[in-house]
């Protein structure tokens, strides 16, 4: 029972890490194909965007539920489609809103589409989350499961326990930094010597360079 749980993390921790470092890599894409480059990633530390982490990990468990290949009726991938469109911008949107309600900023927003909610998610996007999870489910996880054997393998868990513990506290100092400087806008003076860290190692000027599409919801348009 044990084994099997650890087995479960070891395979959900890979598909999150694989997620958010493809989200990552897309979101950068993005802003090179506008004619600019601006760095986008979601944590201080390394090329991750924790939301499309989580997405993956979404994907993937309801994927692996399904049986779903190239010979699958037209049908019922597009009732797939739906679904995963849904799930996809339902991740978008809690995301969205829990930053806006913990740390006052948005890092998206999707008011200039047609059919939005709260600018938190649009049916488009929501469509791109759908073709996304298509994909994922035609292309991507068949070669997962194929490989699936790798993560027993004692080096794989002792590599994961090491990445696991590094990136605890990378999202730990990430969470800890950016609700920090939500205080200081507030003009709440350091209470603790944990407080007082932060706004030396981690000030405005510097989480500004990481975070740069992170608006405060007052500035939102």
């Amino acid at each position: 029972m044990k084994k099997k749980i650890l087995i479960n993390y070891v395979e959900l921790f890979w598909i999150f890490l694989y997620g958010s470092f493809a989200g990552f890599i897309y979101e950068n894409l993005l802003t090179l194909l506008k004619g600019h480059w601006e760095l986008r990633q979601g944590l201080i530390y390394g090329p991750l965007i924790p939301v499309y982490g989580v997405g993956m990990v979404v994907f993937y468990l309801v994927a692996r539920k399904l049986n779903i290949d190239k010979k699958t009726s037209k049908k019922y991938l597009f009732n797939i489609f739906i679904v995963a469109a849904f799930l996809g911008g339902l991740v978008e949107y809690i995301f969205s809103f829990l930053q806006e309600k913990i740390f006052g900023t948005i890092s998206w927003n999707y008011d200039y589409m047609k059919f939005n909610i709260n600018g938190r998610t649009s049916l488009s996007i929501a469509c791109v989350w759908g073709i996304a999870f298509i994909l994922f489910s035609l292309y991507i996880l068949p070669i997962l499961q194929k490989h699936k054997d790798i993560i027993t393998k004692k080096t794989m868990l002792v590599i994961t326990f090491i990445l696991s513990i590094m990136l605890l506290f990378d999202c730990s100092i990430s969470l800890a930094a950016t609700y920090r400087q939500k205080e200081r806008k507030e003009n709440l003076e350091p209470s603790n010597h944990l407080e007082v860290y932060l706004d030396e190692h981690y000030p405005d000027e510097y989480l500004n360079k990481i975070y740069n599409n992170a608006v405060p919801v007052k500035n939102k348009k």
